[in-house]
């Protein structure tokens, strides 16, 4: 499982630079400016978690269900919410109806803070 934590938080930290770089420059000339904030929100949102699974994946030992439950949220709670997000983003300008998406988002969103409250009370327990 740390491992698996590892390896996500570094992918998500390496997507979120290379997304964030292009939004910057490259999708600022297709995106509008509401899409392009939304955008970033994904690449912000992504690039936090990004650090607090590294942070996780050297602290914990994953032997609790909370540690487990606090990544695993983190995880599939950040690919739900930002991804989400990037594809929303692009729909206007693919000239594609994604609003099937819509509610993937703050589904994202909902495990994110599961798993922050996963290690909440991983923290309350252990003390």
């Amino acid at each position: 499982m740390k491992n698996i934590v590892l390896i996500a938080g570094a992918f998500y930290g390496l997507i979120s630079i290379i997304l964030g770089a292009l939004g910057a420059h490259a999708f600022k000339k297709i995106l509008s400016v509401d899409k392009l904030l939304s955008f970033e929100t994904g690449v912000k949102y992504q690039m936090y978690h990004a650090l607090a699974l590294l942070l996780l994946g050297f602290s914990l030992s994953f032997t609790s269900n909370l540690e487990k439950c606090a990544a695993c949220g983190m995880i599939i709670g950040t690919f739900l919410f930002s991804f989400s997000i990037y594809l929303l983003a692009f729909s206007e300008y693919w000239n594609v109806n994604l609003r099937i998406l819509g509610p993937i988002t703050p589904m994202g969103g909902i495990c994110m803070i599961i798993g922050w409250a996963c290690l909440l009370f991983y923290f309350i327990k252990s003390n």
